[in-house]
């Protein structure tokens, strides 16, 4: 293909709450780590090798727990090693098979009035098989791309039951999802990640509980893009939203309150050859409810053998 059309099939994101009174017990999900030129890869079969470095800063605690107490600032550094393999060979409905794994690093700096335990260090690994399609030709280039991913988050990562802030989650979460990019234009894309979220039961969560599970969840991240510099340089605007659809339950019994955020920002993509790639994505959330609110930077490089 003459035109770089690029994607990365990831997931993961930013911190994993557990506390008593719940509410802020989601775990870890892809909010803004991908944008772009979603929908397929850059060169064809091959492996693929992505690293994220990712801060998340806020300085807002909607609906926080009240046995948090006051919370002042958090900032959270995620960096991701990911290794894709994108097979060529057709497997179900002219889909090529392929496999995300996905290694999370996290490091937690939490400033409140109370004395606060928070455990840094690996994250939950995510394994996803997929299905790619070929991308969906016109006259002028490619016209539409997109793959599904059957995506795990498989509870290997650093976890105490005793810290508010946690890098892995102690529960089985699966989370597929649909990824594509559509050519308005030529030089004009639109591109969307849609998640559907399940998550296991914990069984030593915090607060003296015997068992806790975090609610069913929609969660999507969303770009729109323009190349201002032919096979070289795309400018554009990214985007993410999470909204809690079902209860979470402690001890068997449903609990109020929902998680949803909406998270916007600039973007670009600089393709530096054929072979690697530089995404930087900004982002403010807004409309956030029992979760923080705050503002990320997202800085992603994906090279191809």
């Amino acid at each position: 293909m003459k035109r770089l059309c690029l994607a990365v099939i990831l997931c993961s994101a930013i911190v994993g709450w557990v506390v008593p009174a719940r509410a802020y017990d989601e775990p870890s999900v892809n909010l803004g780590f991908t944008s772009f030129l979603d929908g397929g890869p850059p060169a064809g079969p091959g492996f693929y090798y992505t690293e994220y470095l990712q801060w998340y800063y806020a300085q807002r605690f909607i609906d926080a727990p009240a046995a948090l107490g006051k919370l002042d600032r958090l900032n959270a550094w995620i960096a991701l090693q990911q290794l894709i393999y994108q097979s060529n060979q057709k497997v179900l409905l002219d889909g090529k098979w392929g496999l995300d794994l996905i290694q999370p690093f996290v490091a937690f700096d939490l400033k409140s009035q109370n004395s606060l335990l928070t455990e840094s260090g690996p994250g939950d690994l995510l394994v996803g098989p997929y299905l790619q399609w070929d991308p969906i030709m016109g006259k002028d280039g490619p016209v539409f791309m997109h793959r599904f991913e059957l995506q795990m988050i498989v509870p290997t990562g650093r976890y105490e039951p005793t810290a508010v802030l946690n890098a892995g989650s102690n529960f089985l979460s699966i989370d597929p999802y649909w990824a594509a990019t559509w050519f308005v234009l030529p030089h004009w894309t639109m591109s969307w990640r849609i998640h559907y979220l399940w998550n296991d039961q914990n069984d030593n969560p915090a607060g003296g509980l015997n068992t806790e599970q975090p609610g069913q969840a929609i969660h999507a991240n969303f770009a729109t893009e323009y190349e201002v510099v032919p096979n070289r340089l795309r400018l554009g605007l990214n985007g993410y939203f999470f909204e809690q659809i079902t209860d979470s339950t402690a001890n068997g019994t449903g609990v109020a309150g929902h998680e949803q955020v909406v998270g916007l920002g600039p973007g670009l993509l600089w393709h530096i050859s054929q072979n690697d790639h530089i995404f930087f994505d900004a982002y403010y959330e807004f409309a956030a409810e029992h979760r923080p609110e705050g503002q990320r930077y997202n800085l992603r490089w994906v090279h191809h053998f």
